[in-house]
């Protein structure tokens, strides 16, 4: 077997969140191989929105140029009961903290066409199509993935100091790892319907929601946008499959277009897919072996009511690339990760509860349950759906005394005013890379002490002076801290709040408490009296290597 050269990270799998993955990591220069069985990508859509926070995220990763033209604006999104009552609505077209739509709706295949673009740019990263891997493996030094050539039967072994399956629910690396999953107890059958909307044909004209769920025991029925691709609308429509009912009945064309018939028929729409989907709720209970992680649908599957799948597998990676990020930069070890999966998986399971939450709405066939269900929504005895979550464990700041109100938070993404100019935000900031420290009225920097700011250097820091360097321009970013009625807040390189202060003169000890909880995470900051500061240079080349895991 030839063995190649080595990376710093092999992913396995190029799915969306592979992809998304390859960008964040390509944009900090690091060497990735990216090793997929299949030369073409899958060309038939699966999920069809991402929310407020993953439009950052991705625009953050220099996606924000042709994120509007592969999107568009969430509606609102209603249940209705059999006689189209409404039962419950979420608001995917409120404004949200990221700025922009709550959710926005997107044709897959064309999003991941773009983010295949700018893999391409990425110079460090290079792709292995019709490569299927057959084995992951790791020992002291470096981790290895052997694969063979799909055509050719040519076999290869790659290496890296780090591999992430996003290889999908059937995950090799997660089977590696430990195949241990946690089913929730969902599941259930759609069948999935994919159109083109032909000339003329509308919602209006059809007389469907813009986004809503038909909890109609009788066929429980999802009716969504699918996205936009060349200016032609695609919609989808998903259908439960009844106690009885074959699969293989489901999926014959002409039980597809009779399923459509109420809402549309052959002169409306053309049928680009239709096949029965398995709807399940599973979590892996171990996310990471040293050197091995799993990303996305390897680590989580969920029903699909909340259009959380791909945004959780890429809040994945976005968690992962700035500590590693930081331990292939000789700054931390791999302790680090260890808060991986203690961050995302509470998070992803909150999702996972509100999606079975909303699936356990509609995903009833027995008439006199419905009819039960319906009486509690409209008579407001029903209990509203859970909050979205946040973040609850990790690296978040927990004082001795008292509550942080702040920590886990998403922070608020908006448009500011520095020398005259307007700018988002994260312009003047180093997502994916720096902490950023905004207070206001005040330089941050100005109000802590000198072995603090070089540790926050060494680390990595961007500084914001609200109101007085740095205007808010529509004030959101100042309401926020002012109805969390803080002074200052320190935003990790993924937008989550690590903590905040009330006073100005707190600001020095919130800035320590980061620099002492990153520590105990395994980064290289040394506490010293007085304060905490960089180390000495590490005489390692590698010190995720040789400091210890614990």
């Amino acid at each position: 077997m030839k063995h190649e050269r080595t990376f710093d990270v092999i992913q396995v799998g190029y799915g969306p969140v592979s992809e998304a993955l390859a960008i964040m990591l390509g944009r900090q220069g690091r060497s990735v191989a990216v090793c997929e069985r299949w030369t073409e990508r899958y060309p038939l859509p699966r999920a069809v929105c991402i929310d407020h926070e993953l439009f950052r995220v991705l625009a953050a990763n220099g996606l924000g140029p042709v994120l509007p033209s592969v999107t568009h604006p969430g509606p609102l999104y209603q249940w209705f009961s059999p006689q189209w009552e409404e039962l419950l609505v979420i608001d995917w077209s409120a404004p949200s903290i990221s700025g922009g739509p709550e959710v926005n709706f997107v044709h897959q295949p064309t999003l991941e066409e773009a983010m295949h673009q700018a893999v391409r740019e990425q110079a460090g990263v290079e792709l292995f199509l019709g490569w299927e891997v057959t084995g992951v493996r790791q020992d002291a030094g470096m981790a290895h993935v052997d694969m063979i050539h799909a055509a050719t039967g040519e076999t290869r072994t790659l290496s890296a100091r780090f591999v992430i399956g996003c290889d999908g629910a059937n995950s090799i690396v997660r089977h590696t790892i430990g195949d241990d999953r946690e089913d929730r107890g969902f599941e259930a059958d759609w069948l999935v319907i994919d159109v083109l909307l032909k000339e003329g044909a509308t919602i209006e004209k059809l007389g469907i929601p813009a986004a809503g769920q038909y909890c109609n025991p009788a066929r429980p029925t999802t009716i969504v946008p699918a996205g936009v691709r060349d200016g032609r609308i695609f919609r989808r429509w998903e259908f439960m499959r009844l106690p009885g009912e074959r699969v293989e009945d489901l999926e014959n064309e002409q039980t597809v277009w009779s399923l459509l018939e109420p809402w549309a028929g052959p002169e409306d729409v053309e049928l680009v897919r239709h096949k029965v989907y398995n709807f399940r709720s599973l979590l892996a209970r171990q996310w990471q072996d040293f050197r091995l992680m799993i990303a996305g649908d390897a680590a989580h599957v969920m029903p699909p009511f909340m259009g959380q799948g791909m945004c959780s597998g890429m809040r994945d990676a976005w968690n992962l690339t700035w500590k590693l990020g930081m331990i292939l930069d000789g700054k931390a070890s791999l302790r680090l990760l260890q808060s991986y999966q203690e961050e995302r998986l509470p998070h992803v399971s909150q999702i996972t509860d509100i999606s079975i939450y909303l699936g356990k709405i509609i995903c009833v066939p027995d008439p006199a349950e419905a009819a039960e269900r319906d009486r509690a929504f409209l008579t407001g005895q029903a209990p509203p759906p859970p909050p979205f979550p946040h973040l609850v464990a990790g690296l978040l700041h927990r004082p001795e005394s008292g509550e942080d109100k702040a920590a886990g938070l998403l922070s608020p993404h908006v448009d500011v005013e520095i020398g005259g100019r307007t700018l988002r935000l994260d312009e003047i900031i180093s997502p994916g890379r720096n902490f950023t420290i905004i207070a206001r009225h005040e330089d941050p920097a100005a109000l802590l002490d000198a072995p603090t700011r070089k540790g926050l250097e060494w680390i990595g820091v961007d500084y914001v002076a609200l109101g007085s360097a740095v205007k808010d321009c529509d004030g959101r970013l100042e309401q926020f801290l002012t109805d969390l009625g803080v002074t200052a807040i320190i935003v990790r390189p993924d937008f989550y709040v690590y903590g905040s202060a009330q006073s100005a003169s707190d600001l020095q000890s919130l800035a320590s408490d980061l620099l002492r909880d990153l520590a105990a995470h395994g980064v290289a900051v040394a506490d010293i009296e007085g304060g905490c500061a960089a180390p000495p240079l590490l005489e390692q080349a590698h010190p995720a290597e040789t400091m210890t895991w614990q």
